[in-house]
């Protein structure tokens, strides 16, 4: 007797939830309420995947997957974790697990995971990944990067994450939050260098009517939107000397003094700091205090760039085009060995951002189910022909472009921005896909 998916959680909306996703997809499913019980029906008949909760009774998913990988190796196994169990995540990929699937569960996250998982059992997947709030990696660093990240959030304690532009510090920050005790309060993120100098005091710290010209009513700032929950401060190297006097008295005290109000206001918050330079040659040069480095300074995370972790490209890239390829309306299902070869020779300056762009690009240019190097557009000599540069058709290319990237692939928004029908979109993205198709046809360089 043979079925295609076992599913085994003893929560019964969770066990409905799952065995009607994957009847759902067009699978046979199987149910078992515990481990044991899993573990005797696999005794008994073949499976090609199974679909488990970790949180199981008596013997947990954990130890389950363990099981698995033991008696049965090239088994694929799903794991369904609460939303912030960084520590069951990691573990859980150290020990085989092909997928991990949070909690709440995503139907488009379930088919994607099905997909892969079942591919794998054909030797056509990665393997030993791990997908946790946005963050895909199987490299080390990063995995004891995360498992860190996870204890340093059941502290009260500020963080500083350090690490260049797009690799993702925004990203962990939220980890961070959902793994906290504050997960149910307000993550509040804000972008010190986005804000001028003369407005960043007042989006922090609020103001009270009248406190300056425009002031028509009170405001709250981040600090008292973020009572009791977590404030990112995005790029905190950039603001001024005076402004970080006023930031470390609320890290110290919990105080602040809203603009133009006479009596300072309590606020319980958990500050994570990002900044994409050295604090260290800031502090130096005179432009950040050292009472305030030190104050945020206490649990430090570095993100590495992406140029120090190649192992994950080819990951990213597959789970860029799954992300990306309904909205861009792709045919793409794979990326050539050939593309990933130029994709691992690139430095990318824009670490994991700059991949997304490139990828989310090159499926709005790729006609075919199989992304080549001609799609991606790298500074490695496949780029546009150079008799359009500077053309009136290689602008309008470019916008349309840059300008769907902009709004996620939506063809309607970027029609709007444009001021163009979305009829001309497309087919303007049909011409750029048959010239893609030409030029993957031609030989390469």
């Amino acid at each position: 007797m043979a079925l295609d998916i076992l599913v085994v959680a003893d929560d019964p909306s969770l066990r409905q939830t799952l065995v009607a996703s994957v009847r759902r997809f067009g699978y046979e499913a199987g149910v078992a309420g515990s481990g044991e019980e899993a573990l005797a029906r696999l005794g008994r008949v073949q499976c090609a995947l199974v679909l488990s909760a970790a949180d199981l009774p008596r013997m947990s998913g954990l130890e389950l997957l363990r099981e698995i990988r033991g008696r049965c190796p090239s088994l694929p196994v799903i794991l369904v974790i609460d939303q912030g169990g960084v520590d069951q995540a990691v573990q859980a990929v150290q020990i085989g697990a092909q997928d991990i699937l949070t909690r709440p569960l995503d139907v488009d996250r379930i088919a994607d995971a099905l997909e892969r998982a079942l591919e794998a059992r054909n030797g056509a997947s990665e393997t030993g990944a791990l997908s946790l709030a946005g963050i895909v990696t199987r490299d080390p660093q990063m995995l004891a990067l995360l498992k860190m990240a996870a204890r340093l959030a059941q502290s009260a304690a500020p963080v500083l994450i350090q690490g260049e532009s797009g690799t993702g510090k925004e990203l962990l920050a939220r980890e961070i939050h959902l793994r906290s005790p504050r997960r149910d309060k307000p993550f509040v993120a804000l972008n010190c260098a986005a804000i001028p100098e003369s407005l960043l005091e007042s989006e922090l710290f609020g103001h009270e009517r009248g406190a300056f010209t425009g002031a028509i009513a009170r405001r709250m700032g981040k600090f008292q939107i973020a009572h009791q929950g977590t404030l990112m401060l995005d790029e905190v190297s950039e603001t001024s000397l005076p402004l970080q006097a006023k930031l470390l008295r609320a890290l110290q005290e919990g105080e602040l003094d809203p603009v133009g109000r006479d009596r300072p206001v309590r606020v319980d918050v958990r500050v994570v700091a990002t900044t994409n330079r050295s604090l260290r040659e800031e502090l130096q040069s005179g432009r950040f205090r050292p009472d305030l480095f030190f104050r945020l300074n206490v649990l430090a995370l570095r993100l590495p760039p992406l140029r120090d972790r190649p192992g994950d490209i080819p990951l990213l890239t597959r789970h860029l085009i799954e992300k990306h390829r309904a909205a861009c309306d792709s045919p793409v299902r794979e990326v050539s060995e050939a593309a990933l070869r130029h994709l691992a020779g690139y430095p990318w300056p824009g670490n994991v951002r700059e991949l997304e762009s490139c990828v989310h690009r090159a499926l709005l240019l790729c006609p075919e189910r199989v992304l080549q190097p001609a799609h991606l557009q790298l500074d490695l000599g496949l780029v546009e022909p150079a008799q359009e540069t500077g053309t009136r058709s290689a602008m309008e290319r470019r916008l349309i472009l840059s300008t769907l990237e902009r709004v996620g692939g939506n063809r309607t928004r970027a029609a709007e921005a444009l001021g163009i029908s979305v009829r001309t979109i497309r087919n303007r993205l049909r011409q750029y896909r048959e010239e893609a198709g030409l030029q993957v046809a031609s030989p390469m360089a």
